[in-house]
């Protein structure tokens, strides 16, 4: 069984492309006040999402494989394009110039 750990990959967050949102109206857990459900923090292969109420997303680590937008039954997580928060579309060139 694999544990893993926040920044097991890097800084995941830096590259990613679509963001997780969070909408705390929809949210079971954040609702009711009380750590139900947390379908998201179950199934995040990063374990970037905290187990609170309402629960958290670690922007800083999280690639944005939108597993748990996928997981949540209420619908409150939703992936919306990472230009849409100020991110860069352009990626620096890494290439050596040969």
């Amino acid at each position: 069984m694999s544990w893993p750990c926040v920044g097991e990959a890097g800084r995941t967050g830096d590259w990613r492309i679509g963001r997780p949102v969070l909408d705390p109206e929809k949210c079971i857990a954040a609702k009711k006040n009380r750590i139900l459900c947390m379908q998201c923090w179950v199934f995040c292969p990063d374990n970037v999402i905290t187990r609170t109420v309402p629960p958290t997303i670690d922007l800083e680590y999280c690639k944005g494989c939108g597993i748990c937008a996928a997981v949540c039954p209420s619908q409150a997580i939703e992936m919306h394009p990472e230009h849409e928060h100020g991110a860069s579309t352009e990626r620096e060139d890494l290439s050596c110039g040969c």
